[in-house]
């Protein structure tokens, strides 16, 4: 009896699932034939609508991916080790051994350190290993679609229409990420249109190739204001009177930032830090909102400008973390 029971409530379940799928790609349906009149007055081409939104479909694995990311439930040592190996370090050598003499010239050109390129490739894609193979079509149309952010990927599909109709970008190669993003370092469509760079000159962007690419993500670190040599973070350990109004915990903006002369009062040991007396920084405890019983005061990082400007690449506190551990890293290798 039992058995026979849990069979009929399987049953159910999978039937509610199906039933749900079913209904949602209907609303895609009727979503779609809607955005295609949007981006019309967008001022799309009709030749362009019809070319690449012909054989867009809902993916239901997109809004799967979205609600379960493991930045937001792997602790910071986890993520951090996971992203910043041996193997990963090893990895990015033979690429930079293979790619030396155009990854040199970037660099000078752009004022980006190479180790700095290095890290954000290998964790982004692991060095081009890992490109994605969703279609970024229909991934962007999926979220777009769905409500929790409508308008950001609304946005971000218009955009890759118009760099499409504008012959930037060859729609027959847009595979990548489940979220929209494309190539060795997974630009979103708004970061290819404002920053990304025909390198080789061959008047198309290939942000899978090597020159095209690195360029690109140098151009774009450059542009929002890296500092070369300048820090990213330095781990700390905290008091335990630590006012809670300095620890961030979320990425979208860091407050309570002082000079680091002001906030060494709560360090441990804060005769450590005196080379940064005069430098601006905040503190992050990345753990805290999290990981359940996470430590308030563990880990704890006090992070500068640098550190900041990658969150505007990547809004995860534990991923800067990840690409400057990577970068030091990297530093020490080459």
């Amino acid at each position: 009896m039992a058995k026979f029971l849990i069979k009929l409530i399987l049953i159910f379940y999978f039937s509610f699932i199906i039933a749900q799928l079913n209904a949602a790609e209907h609303n895609f349906n009727t979503w779609l034939e809607n955005f295609k009149q949007i981006a019309k007055k967008e001022g799309v081409s009709d030749r362009t609508i019809n070319d690449t939104l012909e054989n867009i479909r809902f993916l239901p694995k997109v809004i799967e991916y979205d609600r379960y990311q493991p930045e937001f439930y792997e602790d910071t040592h986890t993520y951090i080790n996971k992203r910043t190996s041996n193997s990963k370090v090893k990895k990015g050598l033979i690429l930079y051994s293979k790619e030396k003499k155009i990854i040199n010239k970037i660099e000078s050109k752009f004022l980006v350190e190479k180790e700095l390129l290095l890290a954000l490739m290998g964790i982004e894609t692991n060095f081009g290993k890992y490109l994605g193979k969703m279609d970024i079509l229909s991934s962007l149309a999926t979220l777009s679609f769905d409500k929790r952010r409508s308008a950001f990927f609304t946005n971000e599909l218009l955009t890759l229409l118009k760099l499409i109709d504008k012959k930037i970008i060859d729609k027959n190669i847009l595979f990548g990420s489940w979220a929209g993003a494309f190539g060795n370092f997974q630009f979103m469509p708004s970061t290819i249109k404002d920053y990304a760079i025909d390198y080789n000159n061959n008047s198309n962007i290939e942000l899978k190739k090597i020159d095209d690419s690195f360029a690109s993500a140098a151009n774009y670190i450059n542009k929002i204001g890296w500092k070369t040599n300048a820090p990213c973070f330095i781990k700390i350990d905290l008091k335990k009177d630590t006012p809670k109004k300095y620890l961030n915990t979320s990425a979208r903006k860091l407050k309570n930032k002082k000079k680091v002369k002001y906030l060494k009062r709560y360090f441990k040991n804060s005769n450590n830090y005196s080379f940064y007396d005069d430098m601006f920084a905040a503190i992050i405890t990345p753990d805290k909102d999290i990981i359940p019983g996470a430590n308030k005061l563990k880990p704890a990082y006090l992070v500068f400008n640098n550190y900041e400007l990658i969150l505007k690449w990547n809004r995860s506190l534990r991923f800067a973390l990840a690409v400057c551990t990577l970068k030091d890293k990297f530093k020490n290798e080459i």
